[in-house]
């Protein structure tokens, strides 16, 4: 296994990843060719240094996971660094091995050498067993989490 950061040409398997999840399945558009609006966001991301848009390949150099690591400063905490992570994805047949594992191991590190203070996560409520996980690798359920989605 080998964490990277992602390149534009990983933008197609990182979408089909994405997409291939039954909550999210209806929010995004994986089609070939895919849609500009994707390597618009991938171009934001690359070019802003507290984004970590982060891809998991096998020994065959195929994409099979992705995670995004935001690192948010603010006042509180004395001007401290929040780290967040988002959309992370292993593919289905790969489940269960550890990479996840892996990948936490090493977005937790990353976090700290970044100098975040702390570092977050949202799970939708219907994921049981990325509950399950989380609390595996020692992240607690501390607060109540709320979204307004536009």
């Amino acid at each position: 296994m080998n964490i990277r950061k992602a390149k534009r040409e990983d933008v197609i398997s990182i979408v089909r990843l994405l997409a291939d999840d039954i909550l999210v399945k209806q929010r995004e558009d994986y089609r070939i060719p895919l849609p500009h609006a994707y390597y618009q966001a991938f171009e934001k991301i690359n070019t802003d240094p507290n984004q970590e848009l982060m891809v998991v390949e096998n020994k065959q150099n195929m994409v099979i996971g992705t995670l995004q690591l935001s690192l948010i400063p603010y006042l509180t905490y004395q001007g401290g660094l929040r780290a967040q992570i988002e959309a992370v994805r292993i593919a289905k047949e790969h489940r269960g091995q550890g990479l996840g594992k892996e990948l936490f191991v090493w977005a937790i590190q990353r976090a700290r050498e970044r100098g975040a203070h702390v570092l977050q996560l949202t799970t939708d409520k219907k994921r049981p067993e990325a509950v399950r996980f989380y609390e595996s690798l020692g992240f607690k359920a501390s607060h109540e989490g709320m979204k307004l989605h536009f």
